[in-house]
């Protein structure tokens, strides 16, 4: 029987990435299975969803070998995947006249925690403290680094946060930036657990700016008195404010320029919402290293940010990027990988994003799968041949 018609949506996108150079037949067969399984209605995470659900032709055990044991290089898909996604984003900065965010933050994929007498306990699981649940959990902390422009926003990169191996979120960071090469004004949004001076330093070096919140215990030097920022917020006053509007928010702002603990001159907005009293307890502090923006612009271009929460939650509830059963770091990874060009994929399809593509593609397969039966009948093949492709036998 013919491959299933939206199985040919997928296998378009990888040679476009140039994935049949690398990879052999069998391999890319895994592929287009795997991504197709994971953008169905329904899918959970598991290898037996993943082999129902891509109505894959071979046992459910080759899937296990695939993530766990077989010898193709993760690496390499991802590389490809990189770099269209850059060609992408500096071909729609370019044409749009804006420049390229890159946003970093981090999300803990939650397990069980393994009885202490479990034989097979998932590698590099550990306690994270959550600051959403305000609690620590027990799973992965990936660190994701994010490309986008202000149309799109695409996943680029991660690193698993292992408290074994001694490296810092920030550490991991400054190794996923240095991979990113483009030539375009760049700026990286962080919130405020990552801008410390190292990491901003590394931005600065690459010619990127940083956009980051600050903690509001942060060191400001006003006439080269070192002060914390929710002290110097003390002394402001509303005639010293002036009101900001981003989209459907209005903001007080204060503009301060000058020096900070680590950094030699950059510009921290003091801000709080229009309709909140000027007290440090209401007082967000945004850092910008870039002078020449406009308090409108640096607002503007942080709220850029939001487009990194909306990643991990629409990959965990739609993609399940915490669903994964598998226990090895390399089939980790793999399936990490694999859930991240999912996402790039849905994008893709629709040329727009990725919730729209996502419902694009499920409709797709439905139509794919009425198709096929339609074609079946008309060819007489019997229904029990049909039943087991389509694994309801």
């Amino acid at each position: 029987m013919n491959r299933l018609a939206h199985h040919q949506g997928v296998h378009k996108f990888f040679s476009m990435l140039g994935l049949p150079l690398y990879f052999s037949k069998p391999v890319m067969k895994h592929l287009v299975h795997i991504v197709d399984a994971m953008i169905s209605k329904g899918f959970s995470g598991t290898l037996t969803d993943l082999h129902h659900w891509s109505f894959h032709p071979n046992h459910r055990t080759t899937l296990s070998h695939f993530f766990t044991n077989s010898p193709w290089k993760e690496e390499v898909l991802l590389h490809k995947l990189q770099q269209w996604i850059l060609h992408r984003v500096e071909r729609t900065a370019k044409n749009e006249n804006q420049p390229i965010f890159v946003s970093i933050d981090d999300t803990i994929c939650q397990k069980t925690k393994p009885l202490s007498q479990a034989k097979h306990v998932i590698q590099g699981c550990d306690w994270h403290y959550s600051h959403a649940d305000k609690k620590s959990i027990w799973g992965h902390s990936l660190v994701w680094l994010m490309v986008h422009t202000m149309s799109q926003a695409f996943p680029f990169s991660f690193r698993l946060y292992d408290k074994e191996s001694g490296k810092s979120k920030g550490e991991l960071a400054i190794e996923m930036l240095s991979s990113l090469n483009v030539h375009q004004p760049v700026y990286v949004l962080m919130d405020s657990w990552y801008p410390s001076q190292t990491l901003v330093d590394a931005c600065l070096k690459k010619g990127f700016h940083v956009i980051a919140m600050l903690k509001t215990n942060r060191i400001l030097y006003p006439k080269g008195i070192a002060i914390q920022a929710k002290k110097l917020a003390h002394y402001i006053e509303p005639k010293d404010t002036h009101l900001v509007t981003v989209g459907e928010e209005r903001y007080r702002v204060y503009r301060y320029e000058g020096a900070l603990k680590g950094l030699g001159d950059a510009v921290v907005l003091f801000t709080w919402k229009a309709d909140q009293p000027l007290t440090s307890e209401y007082l967000h502090c945004i850092l910008s290293t870039d002078r020449e923006l406009s308090d409108e612009d640096i607002l503007r271009y942080y709220t850029e940010r939001w487009s990194i929460e909306s990643f991990f939650r629409q990959a965990k509830d739609q993609l399940k990027l915490d669903g994964y059963r598998i226990r090895k770091h390399q089939a980790m990874k793999r399936y990490w990988i694999l859930v991240q060009l999912a996402y790039v994929y849905s994008m893709f399809e629709s040329n727009s994003n990725f919730s729209d593509g996502l419902d694009l593609l499920r409709k797709k397969k439905g139509h794919s799968l009425v198709e096929f039966v339609y074609r079946a009948a008309k060819q007489n093949i019997p229904i029990d041949a049909v039943k087991k492709q389509l694994h309801v036998a």
